[in-house]
């Protein structure tokens, strides 16, 4: 994954955000919204394309468009930061191969202590059982 050449294929488009702000909220648009389109991505490989969508295929529109937007500061600038993070964050989370899981045997002396144990609580329930009088 090439970070420069990712962060040049970033849109983003600032917007009036909503709630609280008096006055000022009607005139300054501070929240910021990000788009990246991974099909027309160059920075990765067909490969990273596919996993990519396949992890975060929740996240897509049904374009393959990743869309983000924060709002949480009064400052463009800031906002801009925050989503550039998360936008980071997220495609390493898209990028992520878990390892594969190996199959063990359960060990013999496991297999002898279960049954062991097994024979001794069939041991105490015949010891509870009324006598056989024949």
């Amino acid at each position: 994954m090439n970070r420069e050449q990712l962060l040049t294929e970033l849109t983003f488009k600032a917007v009036r955000s909503s709630g609280a702000g008096g006055q000022n909220v009607n005139k300054v648009a501070s929240k910021v919204v990000l788009t990246f389109d991974i099909q027309k991505s160059q920075a990765f490989s067909e490969e990273e394309k596919i996993l990519i969508y396949s992890n975060l295929a929740s996240r897509l529109t049904t374009d393959g468009v990743l869309i983000l937007h924060c709002d949480e500061d009064r400052s463009q600038l800031k906002n801009k930061e925050i989503v550039i993070k998360r936008f980071l964050e997220l495609i390493k989370k898209g990028l992520f191969v878990p390892k594969e899981r190996k199959a063990t045997k359960v060990p013999k002396a496991a297999i002898r202590k279960r049954i062991k144990d097994k024979k001794n609580l069939g041991e105490i329930k015949k010891s509870r059982r009324k006598p056989d009088l024949d």
